[in-house]
């Protein structure tokens, strides 16, 4: 256990996340040929990118998108095509999103539930997108880290179980934010042999493998019950709803997400010049930290009236953030 494991991933890793695919979305994966282990999930986003896209490829990306999205498509040469989502809602114009697509593109990059909006792709959504990577003959990556994390009604929908997208999509999660274990760096790739192959090319000579002995612990806890799974949704869920009030009861507008831990809220009627500073304002004169959305868009003006903010903590943190906001009430 204390010596490099194979590059593919520890044994009991990669049967535990075969059956975990079965488990979860009915998905039959070989653990020796369609499963690698990287270090985190931002790896195996960026050996998935470097191993498939070539100079001159395109690559579709959703903005607002996690942000080592593009300087892997930079890495790589290939050329990024955006589609903006819009609030509140981050709905999906079909016929937009469908001049996207060309006999250039080679890979479409979804995350879903989606960092930083909390949208969550319903299945209608991937289905069409589906219909387009079989068209045009492109394969989808899909950065599903945020997959046991959802809301109400909503359903997370794994792409690869979709018709015709099990050889042409490269599913991402990980340890992460499944088990608050961010700091451990475990992520996997799932993918056809063809797709896996060529992710390992570029993962053997980018780390070769995630360490062994946290490999092993993440494998026990994937065997976990179906409880735990529905406790952190649960609480989640809890602390979604407490933040949301907050940053309401603040004058903020918090646009409600359907899954992940993030909330974004609208900022334009605040008279700040943009993300960046009020965010610095917040930080510096309320006591409480947001992220300036603009960072996940190409053109940053797109994410200038909006403010990221993170519910993933414990109870009494949100709430001493709750009374700081309360001083907010007097510029709105």
């Amino acid at each position: 256990m204390n010596q490099y494991a194979p590059g593919n991933g520890r044994p009991r890793l990669r049967e535990a996340i075969a059956r975990k695919m079965a488990r979860f979305y009915g998905l039959p994966v070989n653990p020796d040929t369609e499963v690698t282990v990287t270090v985190g999930a931002t790896e195996a986003i960026f050996a998935a990118v470097l191993g498939l896209v070539n100079p001159g490829d395109e690559v579709i990306v959703f903005e607002p998108f996690y942000d080592s999205y593009l300087p892997a498509i930079k890495f790589a040469g290939g050329t990024p095509r955006f589609y903006t989502l819009r609030p509140p809602r981050w709905e999906i114009d079909r016929d937009r999103l469908a001049r996207l697509f060309s006999d250039k593109t080679k890979l479409v990059m979804i995350n879903t539930p989606h960092n930083p909006t909390g949208k969550v792709f319903s299945e209608a959504e991937l289905r069409f997108i589906a219909d387009l990577c079989q068209k045009h003959n492109v394969i989808a990556l899909t950065d599903e880290v945020y997959e046991h994390i959802v809301f109400d009604d909503a359903r997370h929908v794994c792409m690869a179980t979709l018709p015709g997208m099990s050889n042409r999509t490269v599913t991402i999660s990980s340890a992460g934010k499944t088990f608050s274990m961010t700091g451990w760096k475990v992520g996997w790739a799932v993918a056809s042999p063809e797709l896996s192959t060529a992710l390992n090319r570029a993962h053997q000579f980018m780390t070769f493998c995630a360490p062994a002995p946290l490999q092993e612990a993440i494998a026990d806890g994937l065997h976990t019950s179906d409880e735990y799974y529905r406790e952190l949704a649960g609480m989640y869920q809890d602390n979604r709803d407490f933040l949301v009030g907050a940053l309401a009861d603040a004058g903020l507008n918090p646009i409600v997400p359907q899954g992940t831990y993030f909330i974004t809220a609208d900022i334009s009627g605040l008279g700040f010049e943009n993300d960046v500073a009020f965010c610095r304002y917040l930080t510096a004169d309320i006591g409480v930290a947001a992220i300036p959305p603009s960072a996940f868009y190409y053109d940053p003006a797109d994410g200038a009236s909006l403010a990221r903010f993170a519910f993933c903590k414990t109870r009494d943190v949100l709430e001493e953030a709750a009374r700081r906001l309360a001083k907010m009430k007097s510029l709105t």
